[in-house]
């Protein structure tokens, strides 16, 4: 009989870390309605709940189904998968609720939200990545 000793468990991030991802994510997909609304010319703030609503129950979906509160920052564990549910859902939310899709929009929708949901957790990555070098040295 062997031993293999257990890995190390990783500890549970912060709650202001939980919240803070969260409300950033929130954010992020709150901006990407207001940018998308002004780039039609239309009023960024009037009619912006309407636009966001179906990506904001994405963004739950995707926090819930990953189970993003136990670790919010990895780009490719959890951020990936906060971007896809945040895009499939809200479209699929968008044609049900008659606002309707275009290829175009799904190709600059997956593009900007992977941008904002992973990019903002790779840079925290790559922040935090060259401090631990600098306090390793």
């Amino acid at each position: 009989m062997t031993f293999e000793p257990k890995p190390p468990v990783k500890p549970r991030p912060a709650t202001k870390w939980i919240v803070g991802a969260f409300l950033l994510d929130v954010v992020l997909v709150v901006v990407f309605a207001a940018i998308g609304r002004a780039s039609h010319g239309e009023d960024p703030l009037g009619g912006l709940f309407t636009t966001a609503w179906p990506f904001l129950v994405g963004v739950v979906v995707g926090w819930l189904v990953q189970g993003a509160w136990r670790d919010p920052l990895p780009p490719v564990r959890t951020g990936l998968g906060v971007w896809g549910a945040t895009l499939v859902v809200g479209m699929l939310l968008r044609t049900l609720s008659g606002q309707g899709i275009a290829i175009p929009f799904v190709i600059v929708a997956a593009i900007v939200l992977f941008a904002f949901l992973v990019g903002w957790r790779a840079l925290v990555l790559l922040v935090t990545r060259r401090r631990q070098r600098r306090t390793d040295a």
